[in-house]
């Protein structure tokens, strides 16, 4: 593997192309929060899970902070930030990309032997294996195996290097971040929906509408390639204006949005904050 470029006109290059970035300091991790934005202070972007209202001038979010603004990029905050950073990083969903990264080297033959060829950038112990397409990222999907896309960054390890064209994003990825159905949570009680049938009676009058709906709604949340928190409320919130007030939605139906959700990488906590606000939006 090459020695790295410099940090900051490889930032540069790299960011015109459209492709997002944020220096790495020692130990090839993010800056850390300034004061202002230590311990969420500043209101935005919890644990970097979401991008919120902060709008600290420096590098305190780590791939919430990625950027392809050269004026923020060369900014005294972020230049000083550059003078002690040791490589580059990028935000790999924003760039409408995935990298699978594989540790080590039994990842790397398990990769050659399961997943489509595309580029393959050769890292310290393993591979950075790089698809178009983007999807929600997830650690440990296998022994030595993280998929890195949104919410994420990934180490850029400089122009010219690896092997391979770059190839669409393959199902047999996405099936790498699906959860096994027993891991899913059943859905609390606390959620339960009011009735308001006529004498027992759906309005909607047959099952098949209510069917219909809920798989389409579990499709909608599948197939969904990036903003997987909103997609999810959205959902939910399509679903509850539907059939939330005519008592024909059990927690079965409930369940089945939960594991959709939760195999897209949410967590039963996010599944249940989504479905409460969505109920809340509804006057539910």
């Amino acid at each position: 593997m090459s020695a790295l470029p410099e940090p900051l006109p490889t930032a540069l290059a790299l960011a015109a192309t459209g492709v997002p970035v944020l220096p790495l300091r020692a130990g090839k991790t993010p800056f850390g929060n300034c004061p202002r934005c230590a311990n969420n202070a500043c209101g935005g972007r919890p644990n970097m899970k979401s991008a919120g209202p902060c709008r600290c001038p420096g590098v305190c979010h780590a791939w919430a902070a990625a950027t392809t603004d050269p004026a923020v990029l060369t900014s005294p905050a972020w230049t000083a930030a550059w003078r002690r950073a040791v490589c580059v990083a990028y935000h790999p969903g924003a760039a409408g990309l995935t990298v699978v990264d594989l540790d080590n080297a039994a990842a790397v033959d398990w990769a050659r032997e399961t997943l489509p060829a595309t580029r393959a950038v050769e890292t310290t112990r393993g591979e950075h294996w790089i698809y178009r397409g983007a999807m929600s990222s997830h650690n440990a999907v296998r022994p030595g195996v993280d998929i890195k896309s949104t919410m994420s960054y990934a180490r850029y390890l400089g122009p010219g290097t690896g092997t391979g064209t770059m190839t669409a994003l393959p199902e047999a990825v996405r099936a790498l971040a699906v959860k096994a159905p027993a891991t899913a949570r059943p859905v609390p009680h606390a959620i339960a929906l009011p009735t308001e049938a006529v004498n027992g009676e759906c309005r909607h009058r047959t099952p098949a509408y209510l069917e219909r709906g809920i798989a389409m709604a579990e499709q909608r949340i599948t197939e969904a390639r990036s903003s997987i928190h909103t997609t999810v409320y959205r959902t939910f919130l399509a679903v509850l204006s539907a059939h939330g007030r005519c008592g024909c939605l059990t927690d079965t139906h409930v369940a089945r949005l939960f594991t959709a959700a939760q195999a897209k990488g949410e967590s039963p906590r996010h599944c249940t904050d989504a479905w409460t606000n969505a109920r809340t939006t509804l006057g539910l």
